[in-house]
Protein backbone atom coordinates (compact mmCIF):
# COMPACT_ATOMS: atom_id res chain seq x y z
CA UNK A 1 0.00 0.00 0.00
CA UNK A 2 3.04 2.76 1.47
CA UNK A 3 4.82 1.96 -2.76
CA UNK A 4 1.51 2.04 -4.35
CA UNK A 5 1.13 5.93 -2.25
CA UNK A 6 4.58 7.11 -2.73
CA UNK A 7 4.42 6.27 -6.02
CA UNK A 8 1.55 8.41 -6.50
CA UNK A 9 3.00 11.65 -4.44
CA UNK A 10 6.33 11.32 -6.29
CA UNK A 11 4.46 11.44 -9.76
CA UNK A 12 2.24 14.34 -8.57
CA UNK A 13 5.02 16.24 -7.26
CA UNK A 14 7.36 15.74 -10.16
CA UNK A 15 4.23 17.15 -12.39
CA UNK A 16 4.09 20.33 -9.81
CA UNK A 17 7.66 21.06 -9.80
CA UNK A 18 8.51 21.41 -13.23
CA UNK A 19 5.51 23.58 -13.87
CA UNK A 20 6.87 27.05 -13.81
CA UNK A 21 6.21 29.02 -10.70
CA UNK A 22 8.07 31.14 -8.22
CA UNK A 23 10.24 28.84 -7.11
CA UNK A 24 11.10 27.67 -10.89
CA UNK A 25 11.26 31.46 -11.80
CA UNK A 26 14.08 32.90 -8.81
CA UNK A 27 16.33 30.07 -9.78
CA UNK A 28 16.38 30.87 -13.54
CA UNK A 29 16.93 34.50 -12.16
CA UNK A 30 20.30 33.68 -9.78
CA UNK A 31 21.40 31.01 -12.09
CA UNK A 32 21.75 33.65 -15.02
CA UNK A 33 22.86 36.57 -12.24
CA UNK A 34 25.10 35.26 -10.17
CA UNK A 35 25.95 32.01 -10.94
CA UNK A 36 25.83 28.35 -9.85
CA UNK A 37 26.87 28.30 -6.24
CA UNK A 38 24.32 30.91 -5.36
CA UNK A 39 21.53 29.16 -7.90
CA UNK A 40 21.85 26.07 -5.81
CA UNK A 41 21.70 27.71 -2.06
CA UNK A 42 18.86 29.33 -3.42
CA UNK A 43 17.55 25.66 -4.04
CA UNK A 44 18.53 24.21 -0.90
CA UNK A 45 16.59 26.95 0.52
CA UNK A 46 13.36 26.57 -1.83
CA UNK A 47 13.62 22.51 -0.36
CA UNK A 48 14.22 23.80 2.78
CA UNK A 49 10.75 25.24 2.71
CA UNK A 50 9.33 22.24 1.81
CA UNK A 51 9.46 20.89 5.22
CA UNK A 52 7.60 24.07 6.74
CA UNK A 53 4.75 22.86 4.72
CA UNK A 54 5.04 19.36 5.32
CA UNK A 55 5.30 20.22 9.44
CA UNK A 56 2.15 22.80 9.59
CA UNK A 57 0.22 19.74 7.18
CA UNK A 58 1.09 16.73 9.47
CA UNK A 59 -0.46 18.91 12.45
CA UNK A 60 -3.49 20.13 10.56
CA UNK A 61 -2.68 23.87 9.92
CA UNK A 62 -3.03 23.90 6.46
CA UNK A 63 -6.65 22.94 6.80
CA UNK A 64 -7.09 25.83 9.05
CA UNK A 65 -5.40 28.02 6.65
CA UNK A 66 -7.16 26.69 4.08
CA UNK A 67 -10.82 27.42 5.80
CA UNK A 68 -10.00 30.51 7.17
CA UNK A 69 -10.74 33.40 4.31
CA UNK A 70 -9.24 36.33 5.90
CA UNK A 71 -5.92 34.32 6.92
CA UNK A 72 -5.69 32.81 3.33
CA UNK A 73 -6.43 35.99 2.20
CA UNK A 74 -3.43 37.30 4.59
CA UNK A 75 -0.85 35.09 3.62
CA UNK A 76 -2.16 35.66 -0.36
CA UNK A 77 -1.20 39.17 -0.43
CA UNK A 78 1.63 38.78 1.67
CA UNK A 79 3.20 36.38 -1.16
CA UNK A 80 1.95 38.46 -3.93
CA UNK A 81 3.70 41.86 -2.32
CA UNK A 82 6.91 39.11 -2.16
CA UNK A 83 6.62 38.45 -5.73
CA UNK A 84 6.57 41.86 -6.41
CA UNK A 85 9.61 42.91 -4.63
CA UNK A 86 11.43 40.13 -6.45
CA UNK A 87 10.01 41.13 -9.92
CA UNK A 88 11.07 44.72 -9.30
CA UNK A 89 15.03 43.70 -8.71
CA UNK A 90 14.47 41.69 -11.83
CA UNK A 91 13.25 43.83 -14.32
CA UNK A 92 15.43 46.58 -13.94
CA UNK A 93 18.36 44.25 -14.64
CA UNK A 94 20.03 45.75 -17.74
CA UNK A 95 23.02 44.78 -20.21
CA UNK A 96 26.52 45.46 -19.01
CA UNK A 97 28.80 46.87 -21.82
CA UNK A 98 30.39 43.25 -22.23
CA UNK A 99 29.91 39.89 -21.18
CA UNK A 100 33.28 39.67 -19.25
CA UNK A 101 32.05 42.45 -17.42
CA UNK A 102 28.54 41.53 -16.70
CA UNK A 103 30.20 38.25 -15.26
CA UNK A 104 33.10 39.97 -12.87
CA UNK A 105 30.23 41.90 -11.86
CA UNK A 106 28.17 38.90 -10.65
CA UNK A 107 31.12 37.75 -9.00
CA UNK A 108 32.07 40.92 -7.38
CA UNK A 109 29.52 44.13 -5.42
CA UNK A 110 26.48 42.71 -7.47
CA UNK A 111 26.64 39.19 -5.96
CA UNK A 112 24.24 38.43 -2.65
CA UNK A 113 25.40 36.44 0.36
CA UNK A 114 24.44 32.62 0.57
CA UNK A 115 22.25 33.82 3.86
CA UNK A 116 20.60 35.64 1.64
CA UNK A 117 20.17 33.30 -1.42
CA UNK A 118 19.07 30.57 0.94
CA UNK A 119 16.36 32.86 2.56
CA UNK A 120 15.09 34.06 -1.16
CA UNK A 121 14.92 30.45 -2.35
CA UNK A 122 13.05 29.92 1.22
CA UNK A 123 10.89 32.65 1.18
CA UNK A 124 9.71 32.09 -2.19
CA UNK A 125 8.31 28.76 -1.44
CA UNK A 126 7.51 29.29 2.20
CA UNK A 127 5.26 32.09 1.94
CA UNK A 128 3.39 30.73 -1.94
CA UNK A 129 -0.13 29.95 -1.02
CA UNK A 130 0.11 27.69 -3.84
CA UNK A 131 2.08 25.05 -2.15
CA UNK A 132 -0.12 25.20 0.78
CA UNK A 133 -3.37 24.30 -1.71
CA UNK A 134 -0.48 21.65 -3.01
CA UNK A 135 0.22 19.78 0.60
CA UNK A 136 -3.04 20.52 1.72
CA UNK A 137 -4.62 18.25 -1.14
CA UNK A 138 -1.61 15.63 -0.86
CA UNK A 139 -2.15 15.21 3.22
CA UNK A 140 -5.80 14.74 2.47
CA UNK A 141 -6.46 13.77 -0.81
CA UNK A 142 -4.02 11.10 -1.78
CA UNK A 143 -2.09 10.36 1.70
CA UNK A 144 -4.16 8.04 3.55
CA UNK A 145 -5.95 9.18 7.04
CA UNK A 146 -4.17 6.09 8.80
CA UNK A 147 -0.47 6.16 7.19
CA UNK A 148 1.77 5.82 10.37
CA UNK A 149 3.17 9.50 11.17
CA UNK A 150 6.52 8.01 10.34
CA UNK A 151 5.72 7.09 6.96
CA UNK A 152 4.23 10.76 6.57
CA UNK A 153 7.51 12.39 7.66
CA UNK A 154 9.52 10.07 5.49
CA UNK A 155 7.05 11.34 2.46
CA UNK A 156 7.86 15.01 3.63
CA UNK A 157 11.48 14.26 3.96
CA UNK A 158 11.34 13.20 0.36
CA UNK A 159 9.87 15.58 -1.13
CA UNK A 160 11.89 18.31 0.34
CA UNK A 161 15.23 16.15 -0.98
CA UNK A 162 13.77 15.40 -4.58
CA UNK A 163 12.58 19.17 -4.88
CA UNK A 164 16.63 20.53 -3.91
CA UNK A 165 17.50 18.13 -5.97
CA UNK A 166 15.88 18.68 -9.67
CA UNK A 167 16.22 23.05 -8.68
CA UNK A 168 20.24 22.05 -8.18
CA UNK A 169 20.14 19.89 -11.09
CA UNK A 170 18.26 22.97 -13.17
CA UNK A 171 20.65 25.73 -11.80
CA UNK A 172 23.64 23.67 -12.54
CA UNK A 173 22.17 23.01 -16.21
CA UNK A 174 21.52 27.20 -16.76
CA UNK A 175 24.97 27.28 -15.70
CA UNK A 176 26.95 24.95 -18.53
CA UNK A 177 29.33 27.06 -20.63
CA UNK A 178 27.43 25.83 -23.25
CA UNK A 179 24.35 27.53 -21.79
CA UNK A 180 25.96 30.65 -20.47
CA UNK A 181 27.23 30.87 -23.77
CA UNK A 182 23.82 31.00 -25.36
CA UNK A 183 22.68 33.30 -22.95
CA UNK A 184 25.71 35.67 -23.01
CA UNK A 185 24.90 39.21 -23.67
CA UNK A 186 21.40 38.92 -23.92
CA UNK A 187 20.45 37.21 -20.13
CA UNK A 188 18.98 40.47 -19.18
CA UNK A 189 16.57 39.76 -21.30
CA UNK A 190 15.90 36.34 -19.47
CA UNK A 191 16.25 38.11 -16.44
CA UNK A 192 13.36 40.45 -17.22
CA UNK A 193 11.12 37.56 -18.35
CA UNK A 194 11.49 36.12 -14.86
CA UNK A 195 10.54 39.18 -13.71
CA UNK A 196 7.08 39.92 -15.57
CA UNK A 197 6.41 35.72 -15.02
CA UNK A 198 6.98 36.87 -11.22
CA UNK A 199 4.37 39.93 -12.11
CA UNK A 200 1.59 37.35 -13.22
CA UNK A 201 2.10 35.00 -10.68
CA UNK A 202 1.70 38.09 -8.25
CA UNK A 203 -1.20 39.34 -9.55
CA UNK A 204 -2.65 35.80 -9.92
CA UNK A 205 -2.82 35.09 -6.12
CA UNK A 206 -4.45 38.21 -5.64
CA UNK A 207 -7.50 38.17 -8.11
CA UNK A 208 -7.98 34.22 -7.41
Amino acid sequence: MFLQEFLTIAIVHLVAVVSPGPDFAVVVRHSVHYGRRIAMITSLGIGAAILLHVAYSLVGLSVIIKTTPWLYATFSYAAAAYLLYLAYGALKSGPAKDTEKKLETAKSQNNISLSKAFGIGFLTNGLNPKATLFFLSLFTAIINADTPFSIKLGYGVYLALATAIWFCFLSYLLSTSKVAKLIGEKGYWLDRTMGVLLVGLAIKLVVM
